[in-house]
């Protein structure tokens, strides 16, 4: 059986799955997106992932052809005929087919299309053995400009991030904000650990407000009964933090320890990164809506 895609309320072999060279989608980024994750039979947290989908496209005058049930359903139908128990969906939602212009108005109806495969972003090793990452010198959008909770398939300022680490040869690059205080990376949300604190980045410094982050905070404060901070950090504390990690939908939970070039504590994975690695694929096998 070939790979099926959610296209416009039906399923498509994938190789029927197209959409216009008009669609501002594609012409200009125009639209949103959600990546999720199906664990074991189960769609990890897709009601959080629904309404951060909608909240993205009423921020940018967007209005999706489906319900959030009708939605939800569209989600879990891709998962089944593409008979995955385990793996990843990107939900796309796109202005539509449209002119040359820029003016959304005439792009007469949103296009919806859902996509379930598998992913595997960084190798098993490097869950044991922890990342290495560079800071680079594209510096994050401004939030003033872009909002960073609107998820949108405008992702050329973590695309140009995301070139300068591979130049390096690194997997993952830090993306610093106009004032340097710490954002995030290319694709991940990123925690310190401090005196057996536990610290994020606000959302005002431009960060997107992910699921597995709040996922992370939320096993962090009622699983290992950590104080839980959201305040702005410059590279001078990651390079002296105890531990730190990244979290994000196709990242998970994923250890780092060197910054560069400089080793975070041990240079090894910390207690708390590993407790939490643990607990959140705990939590993944327990929680979220069942396919079958």
């Amino acid at each position: 059986m070939g790979q099926k895609i959610y296209l416009d309320g039906k399923l498509v072999p994938r190789e029927e799955a197209k959409i216009s060279v008009y669609d501002h989608g594609l012409l200009y980024g125009d639209g949103v997106f959600e990546g999720i994750r199906a664990y074991d039979g189960r769609v990890f947290r897709l009601s959080q992932h629904l309404d951060r989908l909608y909240d993205s496209a009423r921020a940018i005058a967007l209005k999706i052809p489906l319900t959030k049930e009708e939605m939800r359903e569209a989600v879990i139908k891709t998962l089944r005929a593409n008979r995955l128990k385990r793996g990843y969906v990107r939900l796309v939602v796109t202005r539509g087919e449209g002119d040359l212009g820029l003016d959304p108005r005439n792009c007469r109806k949103p296009s919806v299309f859902i996509i379930a495969d598998r992913i595997k972003l960084y190798p098993e090793e490097l869950y044991k053995k922890g990342l290495e990452l560079v800071t680079v010198a594209t510096k994050r959008n401004i939030p003033e400009a872009i909002d960073p909770r609107i998820k949108s398939l405008n992702y050329l300022n973590n695309i140009l991030a995301k070139i300068e680490a591979g130049l390096q040869n690194m997997p993952e690059a830090i993306m610093l904000n106009t004032d340097g205080y710490v954002a995030e990376c290319t694709g991940d949300n990123i925690f310190i650990v401090k005196n057996n604190v536990l610290i994020t980045p606000p959302f005002y410094v431009g960060v997107l407000a992910g699921i597995t982050r709040q996922a992370v905070v939320e096993l962090a404060v009622n699983r290992l009964k950590l104080l839980v901070r959201e305040e702005v950090f410059t590279r001078f504390h990651l390079y002296n933090a105890d531990e730190c990690f990244l979290t994000g939908t196709a990242a998970e939970v994923i250890p780092v320890v060197k910054i560069d070039g400089r080793e975070i504590a041990s240079g090894k994975p910390g207690k708390i990164t590993n407790k939490l690695m643990k607990e959140f694929r705990e939590l993944t096998r327990n929680e979220g809506e069942e396919i079958y």
